[in-house]
Parts: structure tokens; sequence; C-alpha cells
């Protein structure tokens, strides 16, 4: 059985970015994450929606061991990224945290410049030799953060100093700085402006040309506008995953078309 399994994920190496297997997240006594099998694919966004505390943004936290910073959190299972299982004791947390990027809730820019703030994790990663590569890694991720032609000429202002949305997306560009594979993003757009949150969502149809994108978000219209995959999750469990258009137009669990219809949530 076990064999079948290794090889149906060699087989699928070419899509699969990541693979969860049986994994459960328990914070002490509570089973927050029970037993979710997903597959996610390269160059998508994957969306997981679902209730207020339903687990999507607990599991989102285990596909780059943010959840290892919570003592009471225990993770279980395999977790797989390009065949690898990230909870491997020889796996360096701070290594995984580079090649899956992370974009939270609210706009967190370091209190630093604007520079500073990109050129920091390439810095800690050893990816630039010089200043002229720093300035290089710094313009790139700027553009890929779609933020360069507001701010080329204020580099060394302070990141906290941009509006709501431009922090935003400084935080999207300065998680592309270390060259991830993956970028989670926990409910990016909740604290933005509709204009705002535009921006934000052109910017994630664009990066998913490079990246394999997860968002968490309480939006359904969101999801709907900017995915490929839906996971829906409900008290732990991932009820159902599949084709977004699938997922909103012919739901197969009665759970799933219940919160998208409005009856739960």
């Amino acid at each position: 059985m076990y064999d079948t399994a290794v090889t149906e994920q060699t087989v699928d190496q070419t899509t699969t970015k990541i693979s969860a297997r049986n994994v459960q997240v328990h914070y002490a006594d509570t089973h927050a994450i029970r037993d979710v099998d997903v597959k996610i694919e390269d160059k998508t966004v994957t969306a997981f929606i679902g209730p207020s505390g339903c687990g999507k943004s607990t599991f989102l936290r285990t596909l780059n061991r943010m959840n290892d910073t919570i003592d009471i959190c225990r993770v279980q299972g395999e977790i797989l990224l390009d065949g690898e299982n990230i909870y491997d004791p020889k796996v360096d947390p701070v290594q995984l945290r580079a090649k899956v990027g992370m974009v939270f809730q609210k706009p967190n820019p370091f209190p630093k410049s604007i520079y500073d703030n990109i050129a920091y994790g390439p810095r800690i990663h050893g990816l630039a030799k010089n200043k002229a590569d720093l300035d290089v890694i710094v313009e790139k991720s700027l553009r890929r953060g779609a933020i360069w032609n507001e701010v080329k000429d204020r580099l060394h202002a302070p990141g906290t100093g941009l509006s709501g949305g431009q922090q935003q997306r400084l935080c999207i560009a300065r998680a592309v700085a270390t060259e991830p594979e993956v970028l989670l993003m926990d409910e990016p757009c909740s604290a933005l402006d509709p204009i705002a949150t535009g921006q934000v969502e052109e910017l994630i149809d664009e990066l998913r040309k490079n990246y394999c994108v997860v968002i968490v978000t309480h939006s359904m219209q969101q999801a709907a506008r900017v995915s490929q995959k839906t996971a829906f999750f409900h008290l732990g469990n991932l009820v159902e995953y599949g084709d977004t258009g699938e997922i909103f137009t012919n739901p197969i669990d009665p759970r799933t078309e219940s919160y998208i219809t409005g009856r739960i949530g």
C-alpha cells in the first residue's frame, strides 16, 4: 500500500508541489485539524475557505512550520514539499521559510526603509555577494510586488509610511525576495479597502505564473476571482477540494453547499 502511494507521488511530481497526508494538529487537548489529505499544485492559486475557526489558517501554518512557534501545538502526519517531508528533523525551519514565504492578514513592514525591508531576507540567507547584487534583488522584488514605480524614488523612506495597500504589496515583495517556491497568504486583503484589494488580487494572479500560491480568505467572492483550486474546511476537517468552478457551482458535499449558499458560516 505504501509503495503505491510513493509511486503515485512520483507520477504526479510534475504538478504537485505540496502533498499532505493524514495531517493532524492539536493545541494542547484541542484537536484542531483532523485527517487532512490534499495535493496542492504548482503554478496555481489554491484558496482555503470556511467559517471562522474551521482550521484553514491553522492548516496554512503547517505548510511552513509556523506552528513550531506555538509551544502547545503538535503536528502529526506528513507534509511533502517536492516529495521531501518538511517535518523531517533534518529540515531547518529557517531555510524552509525562505522557500515557503508568508504574507499575513495585517501588513507588517519592518520599522526600516523600503529598501531594507526587501534586502533583509536576501542578506540573512546570503543571496547577495555585494551591494550591486542587493540592488538588483530589491528592484526585481519590488517589481514583482507591483510597487516599484510607486516607491523607486523613495527607497530610503520608512516602509511604515506607505498606505495600507502599498504596505501589503511591500510585504509580498519582501516575501518573494528570498526566491521562494511557495507563497502562503493568510487573508491578505482583509485589512484593505476595495481598490487596494483589487490591486493585490491582480498581483496574486500575476504571481501564480512563478509560484505555488495558497491563500486563506473569508471572502468567497475573492476565492472565486483569484483561485483555480478551492479547499473547504469545516470544524477542522477538509470537507471538499477541487476546481474552484466546480466547488462553487456543483459541490459534492451538502456542507459545502450550505456554506456557499449562506446557510452555515
